[in-house]
Order: structure tokens, then sequence, then C-alpha cells
């Protein structure tokens, strides 16, 4: 996720439930895994593992599922992510919910937001809660709440490339005993054909693996971003409309006090 926007965040019926990153996940893991095993039922699976001679189609195959037990940790813990911020939203959201700051936002559930958020505070009292500007906060709130998400593109790219690496392999194996074939020779010719199915073989199933975990790969990080980009988004939307108001309302209370302490006879 190269970027992160900012869209309107809906009232608390619209926002995605605790668990719904994982059962968008869950889903479509369930879906691979039933077209996994009707691939292997009707033994193209089998075919393929044992006709790729280069093991290439067996590394992208452990691969992938190291990726996606990567992206179920990383969708797990965004899920944790999401329902802390709803539920600080939702103590800030209260009648005294400004008094949640006054003890620098310990008695939040704790996550990356209520640590933004706490920050937020710092800054504030550190400027004798001036307008705070949340830009810098904001980013480094986003390249926390991203993590390790670059580790999807990374394996997609590189399952693409060993896709492609196994077809030059296979065009290789396919090609070489070309040069030495001799047309009159019946034996070497039906060996020479043999080695030639082998190659393309190779080429044919090491470019499918590398092409369908690639799109598989991206698929699964694709919404993990989405539910990156939703926590937030409800982060920037909870810390302006309940966050800073409260802080420069504090600010404005020190001056007005401090002005009034000022005019007051000795």
């Amino acid at each position: 996720m190269s970027s992160m926007t900012i869209g309107p965040i809906a009232g608390s019926a619209a926002d995605p439930s605790e668990r719904s990153a994982l059962l968008f996940w869950m889903i479509f893991t369930g879906l691979s895994i039933f077209a996994v095993v009707l691939l292997w039922r009707f033994g193209l699976i089998h075919l393929m593992l044992t006709s790729d001679r280069t093991y290439i189609s067996s590394v992208i195959a452990v691969l992938y599922v190291v990726t996606c037990g990567h992206c179920f940790l990383r969708t797990r813990a965004i899920a944790r992510e999401g329902a802390a911020a709803r539920r600080c939203r939702a103590a800030l959201a209260a009648p005294d919910g400004g008094k949640v700051l006054d003890a620098r936002a310990t008695a939040l559930p704790r996550g990356l937001v209520r640590d933004h958020i706490e920050s937020l505070v710092t800054k504030a009292a550190a400027q004798d809660y001036r307008p705070v500007d949340q830009t810098l906060l904001l980013r480094t709130l986003a390249d926390r709440l991203r993590g390790s998400n670059g580790f999807g593109a990374f394996v997609s790219d590189t399952l693409m490339k060993l896709g492609l690496l196994g077809t030059i392999i296979g065009f290789i194996i396919m090609l070489a005993p070309i040069a030495g074939l001799d047309a009159a020779d019946k034996v070497a010719m039906r060996s020479s054909m043999g080695l030639m199915s082998d190659g393309m073989a190779v080429a044919m199933y090491t470019t499918l693996a590398g092409l369908v975990g690639s799109i598989l790969v991206r698929i699964q990080y694709y919404m993990l971003d989405a539910a990156t980009q939703r926590v937030f988004s409800d982060a920037v939307v909870l810390t302006e409309t309940y966050v800073t108001p409260v802080l420069e309302r504090k600010g404005s209370g020190i001056k007005g006090s401090g002005i009034k302490g000022a005019g007051t006879p000795s």
C-alpha cells in the first residue's frame, strides 16, 4: 500500500466488526483450499509435482503457504487494532469522555491508536495546548499500522520471478538435445523427444504455479491493506473529532485563566 487515503466513516452500524477482516481472509482461504483439494483429487497437483524436475513448483507452493500464515497473523493484528480503535471512540464519545485525556489516555484500550492519542496529549502539553498539528504523528501511525504488509508485494513479485525462472530452465532443458540430434538414430530421437517433453512440462507448470501463487497473494494482501486503511481512517476521524478539540479547549481555558489572573488588582 503506497499511500493511505482518508475516507468518510459511517455510523457505528456500518463499521466493520471485530472479526470482519479475519472472516474475509478465512472465506478466501477456504475457497483456495477447496480448489486445491479438487485439483489433488483429479491428480493435477501430483502430476505437476512429479513432472517438475527442478522442484521450483514445490518451492513456490511452500513459499505461498508461509505467506498465507504471515497474512493471517497480520490480518489478526489489524482486526485487533480496529476493535481497540472502536472501543477508544466509544470511550471518548461518552458524555465525560474528555476526562479520559486528563490521565494521558492511559485508561483507553491498548493499541496503536491509544499510543497515537497519548503522543498527541504529550505534544499538546509540551506546547502549552496550542493547536496541535498531528501530520507527522499520523505518518508514524500509518507506518506502524502497515507493519510488514510490504512482505506480500515482495513475495508476489518473487513467485512471479520464480515462475519465469522455471520457464527459462524448462526451455533450456527442451532445447538442449537439439544440438546433437541425429535424425537417423531413432533411439536417440525418441530420447530427445522425451527430454523436450520434460522441458516443456517444467516450463509450463512452473509458470502456472508462479502466476497463480502471485495472484492469490496479491488478493490476500489487498484485503489486508483495505482493512489497514479502514483502521487508519477511524484513527484520523477519532482524533480530529474527539481528541484535538478537547486539547484546544484546554489551551483556551488556560489562556483565559491567565488573562483573568493578570487583570486582578494586587
